[in-house]
């Protein structure tokens, strides 16, 4: 069993920066692939970013590609989003989600356990 919480999240102006984490709980972090999604409102949560289990690859979405970048430290069982270069359009509901395996994937539901999601909100 793993538990998430993520932080981090909060209002910035477009142009700025926000870096969330996801605290894990359990001993097991170091064996899952981690991923971040995020759903804006009246949206379907969509893939943002992933990282394998050891953090040697990532991934990203095309629409964040550049500017954010995902990282893990599985001495502390956190992984990070650092956002920079924040649109208006990137305003959503973000959740870390952990899988079961060594790479991360794109599909929500292949996720096993998930966090409650910090709001992110960037206005124009």
């Amino acid at each position: 069993q793993v538990q998430l919480v993520e932080s981090g999240g909060g209002l910035v102006q477009a142009g700025g920066s926000l870096r969330l984490s996801c605290a894990a709980s359990g001993r097991t972090f170091s064996s899952n692939a981690m991923g971040w999604f995020r759903q804006a409102a009246g949206k379907e949560r969509e893939f943002v970013a992933g990282i394998r289990r050891s953090g040697g690859s990532t991934d990203y979405a095309e629409s964040v590609k550049g500017r954010f970048t995902i990282s893990r430290d599985n001495a502390k069982n956190t992984v990070y989003l650092q956002m920079n270069s924040l649109k208006p359009d990137d305003t959503a509901v973000y959740y870390c989600a952990a899988r079961q395996g060594i790479v991360p994937v794109t599909t929500a539901t292949l996720y096993d356990y998930w966090g409650q999601g910090t709001q992110v909100t960037v206005s124009s």
